[in-house]
């Protein structure tokens, strides 16, 4: 058995007059997450630790935030992509746990919701898929609720034929 832990983690500025995406749904707030993309921080952190895992390098490399390809687009794409990238490496996904750190809004309503969405996206079950909530306790720039950030481990295993 061939397995491998990825890491990822992804900063983003909270900014008036911006849709809030989170775990690929769309999350009602005053403010959303700033971005070249839909700036899903919790999907760009399981892309980055799906690639790293593979030794594939990291979500700029893939997806630059220099590109008019990826201006705007869906992260839900992204992690599509990601996964597709992976299994090109003959890896499959075994699951995922990660861990958003923000002030507001609570997210816990919307934690099935954003469990159901990324399983379907990368072919795993919604107990598969760990989203977790913290927040700094107003430290910082997370309890200032001038950003967000996530936090995601994956485990893969390379499928030998």
């Amino acid at each position: 058995m061939n397995l491998r832990i990825g890491f990822g983690i992804d900063f983003h500025q909270l900014v008036e007059g911006r849709d809030f995406w989170l775990g690929g749904v769309l999350i009602p707030h005053t403010k959303g997450a700033l971005g070249h993309s839909d700036a899903d921080v919790l999907l760009h952190a399981i892309c980055d630790a799906m690639l790293g895992s593979a030794c594939l390098g990291d979500i700029g490399e893939h997806f630059p935030d220099t590109s008019d390809e990826f201006k705007n687009i869906d992260s839900k794409i992204l992690l599509s992509k990601t996964n597709e990238l992976i299994k090109q490496e003959s890896y499959t996904l075994i699951n995922i746990d990660s861990t958003l750190c923000l002030q507001s809004p609570k997210i816990k309503p919307y934690v099935k919701q954003m469990q159901s969405v990324i399983a379907k996206l990368v072919n795993l079950t919604e107990k598969e898929v760990s989203i977790k909530a913290t927040t700094t306790e107003k430290l910082g720039f997370v309890g200032r609720e001038e950003g967000i950030v996530a936090y995601a481990t994956v485990l893969l295993e390379k499928i030998i034929s």
